[in-house]
C-alpha cells in the first residue's frame, strides 16, 4: 500500500474503530504526514526513484532518521515522543491488517518528555472563586447561573472540558448526585458531584438555562447541558476564555484553563486520603501511572508547607 493512502487508511481506522477524538486524529495525522514528507524526500534523492513510497519501505533506521531531523530542527521532548508513539500506532496497524511482516517502530525509542507538576490551586483560591461566582449570581443573571455551574462542576466531578460541553441534560443524576460522562475513546463513566455543585445546577436548571434558550424554539433544543446566549451548544473555547478569567490574577504559574480545575480536583481528592484507583476512576484514566503524577504533587505541597512552617527546615 501507498504511504499516504495508507496513512489516511489509518486516520479513518483511529475515528471509525478506535473512537478517537477529531483532536487527536488531527495530531496522529500531522505527524505521519511529516513522516511521508521526510521519506519521500529522502526517496526521490535515490538515483531509481518510484512515483510513490509503499509502507514496505519503512524500517527502523529510516524512522530514526526521521526523529533525529526532529530532534536537530529544535522540536521538544514533549514532540519528538508524540511522533515516536504515533508512528508505532501506525506500523501496529500495519502488521496488524497484513500490509506488513514485520513492526518497524517496534524497537523506536524517543527521549521521555519533561514531566511538570500541573497547576494546583489553594483550598483557599477555591473558596474566593466560587465566592465571587456566587455573588454574581445572585442577581439572577442566567450568564452568571450557568458559569457557576460550569465551574462548580468541573472542581467537583474533575472532568474534562470537553467531557463538560458534551453533557446533555439527561446525563445529570440529581437525586444520586451522579454524572454520565463520554471520555476518551468513546468510553463512558460515572463520576460523582456534591452538593454545593448539585445546588449551582438545580439555578441553572429551573432560571438559568430556561432564560438562555427563551428565544429559540423548543424543537431545536439538542439538549446539551451548557448553553450560549444564543441557546445554542456551548463550546470549549468559552469555558477557556471563562477559566482564564477567573485564574488572570490569581498567583500561580502554569496554564490557566479548565484543566487547572480538574488537577486541582484530583490533587485535593488525594490530600484529603482519597484512594489513588477511586481517583483514577474519577478521572477516567486508562492507566494509574497518569493519576499518580498528581501523588507527586501532594508531595511537592507537603515539602513546600514543611518548609515554610517548620522552623529547622
Amino acid at each position: 500500500m501507498e504511504l499516504r493512502s495508507a496513512i489516511e487508511a489509518f486516520a479513518r481506522h483511529l475515528t471509525v474503530d478506535r473512537g478517537f477524538s477529531a483532536h487527536t486524529v488531527r495530531a496522529y495525522r500531522s505527524d505521519l504526514s511529516d513522516l511521508a514528507d521526510f521519506v519521500e524526500e529522502r526517496a526521490l534523492a535515490a538515483p531509481d526513484a518510484a512515483d510513490a513510497v509503499d509502507v514496505r519501505e519503512l524500517d527502523l533506521e529510516t524512522l530514526r532518521d526521521w526523529l533525529w531531523q526532529g530532534s536537530n530542527a529544535g522540536l521538544a521532548k514533549s514532540s519528538l515522543s508524540r511522533h515516536a508513539a504515533a508512528v508505532r500506532g501506525f506500523t501496529r496497524w500495519l502488521v496488524t491488517t497484513g500490509e506488513v511482516a514485520a513492526d518497524a517502530a517496534a524497537r523506536l525509542k524517543a527521549p521521555r518528555p519533561e514531566q511538570h507538576l500541573p497547576r494546583v490551586l489553594t483550598r483557599g483560591q477555591m473558596a474566593a472563586i466560587f465566592e465571587g461566582l456566587a455573588a454574581r449570581s445572585e442577581s439572577g443573571d442566567p450568564v452568571a447561573l450557568r458559569d457557576q455551574a460550569i465551574v462548580e462542576l468541573l472542581y467537583a466531578s474533575a472532568m474534562r472540558v470537553s467531557e463538560l460541553t458534551g453533557l446533555r441534560v439527561g446525563d445529570i443524576d440529581r437525586t444520586r448526585l451522579t454524572a454520565r460522562v463520554l471520555g476518551k475513546g468513546g468510553k463512558e463513566r460515572i463520576v460523582p458531584f456534591g452538593v454545593p455543585a448539585a445546588r449551582a445546577l438545580d439555578g441553572y436548571l429551573n432560571d438559568g438555562r430556561p432564560a438562555l434558550r427563551a428565544n429559540v424554539a423548543p424543537a431545536s433544543d439538542p439538549g446539551f447541558l451548557f448553553v450560549n446566549s444564543r441557546g445554542a451548544a456551548l463550546n470549549t473555547r468559552s469555558v477557556y476564555e471563562l477559566v482564564a478569567g477567573l485564574l488572570h490574577e490569581l498567583p500561580g504559574t502554569g496554564p490557566s484553563g479548565p484543566h487547572a480545575f480538574r488537577h486541582t480536583a484530583a490533587t485535593h481528592l488525594l490530600d484529603g486520603g482519597a484512594d489513588l484507583r477511586a481517583v483514577q476512576e474519577i478521572l477516567g484514566h486508562a492507566s494509574l501511572s497518569t493519576t499518580q503524577i498528581y501523588t507527586h504533587v501532594s508531595a511537592e505541597r507537603l515539602k513546600q508547607s514543611y518548609a515554610a512552617a517548620h522552623p529547622r527546615a
